[in-house]
């Protein structure tokens, strides 16, 4: 097994410099507040925290909220679309560490045994090696709770039932936090960004799992998440939604993101 996964992206969605990085990620969650309920689950974006950072921060911010109730939480499930290589399936890691500038987080290598042969899990390093949704994740937890074990599947094309039976399992260990990282849609002009991440919206609150990957990058891993959610009786909360045309960028080509809290 491979020690350690390298950080893909410092430097690139997010400052290469601890000090830097720390403090950008305090700024994000200062300026951001969300009240709401304990999360079984969390939607948030993966893009450049100069982005999507502010939008993500109301998610984790109901992570910070929740951890001063003593919420038992010792590993998350981390779920991500594939965005440098073909995927088929789920693909787990082979690293025991995935490093960032302000520290490492370990990986919960038993329990994604347990994934591997109970779920049809992959291991696939390549699929991980560049893939920058879930490392984006890894500064907000590792502020926030950095004794907690990664879980970190890519999710490929793959059949709603297969990832909400995963996601079920996960919140039957009781200790499991799930966690979802998408974007919404992509390179559309701000208005029609809007009329299209709107329509994404309700699909979502709804808990419809026929999210399409034009509407959202993490399609397959979401839709597990709504099937899921619906089937355990869950409910699914918007947090907050803008896109890029709102944060840091100009309007004639905008992504969008979202927080949810699934609760």
């Amino acid at each position: 097994m491979n020690h350690l996964r390298p950080a893909a992206v410092a430097g690139l969605f997010y400052p290469a410099q601890a000090d830097a990085l720390h403090q950008m990620i305090e700024q994000l969650l200062a300026q951001n507040p969300a009240q709401g309920p304990v999360p079984r689950g969390l939607v948030v974006p993966h893009a450049g925290l100069v982005y999507s950072g502010a939008v993500a921060a109301r998610g984790y911010n109901l992570l910070r909220q929740a951890l001063t109730t003593g919420q038992p939480w010792h590993r998350v499930l981390l779920l991500g679309p594939n965005h440098r290589l073909p995927l088929h399936g789920m693909a787990a890691p082979e690293a025991e560490l995935f490093a960032t500038p302000i520290g490492s987080m370990a990986v919960d290598s038993v329990g994604l045994a347990e994934l591997e042969q109970r779920f049809d899990v992959q291991v696939r390093p390549d699929v991980h090696a560049m893939e920058h949704c879930l490392e984006v994740q890894l500064p907000f937890l590792l502020t926030l709770v950095p004794s907690l074990r990664l879980l970190p599947l890519v999710v490929g094309e793959t059949q709603p039932e297969r990832v909400a039976a995963l996601i079920e399992w996960a919140w039957a260990q009781q200790d499991v936090l799930v966690i979802v990282s998408t974007d919404l849609s992509h390179y559309h002009a701000y208005e029609d960004a809007q009329r299209i991440d709107g329509d994404t919206d309700r699909l979502i609150q709804s808990c419809s799992p026929v999210i399409e990957p034009q509407q959202a990058c993490g399609a397959h891993a979401l839709n597990g998440l709504l099937l899921a959610t619906r089937q355990q009786g869950y409910q699914i909360r918007c947090l907050e939604m803008l896109n890029s045309g709102d944060t840091a960028g100009g309007r004639e080509q905008v992504v969008g993101y979202a927080s949810y809290v699934v609760y």
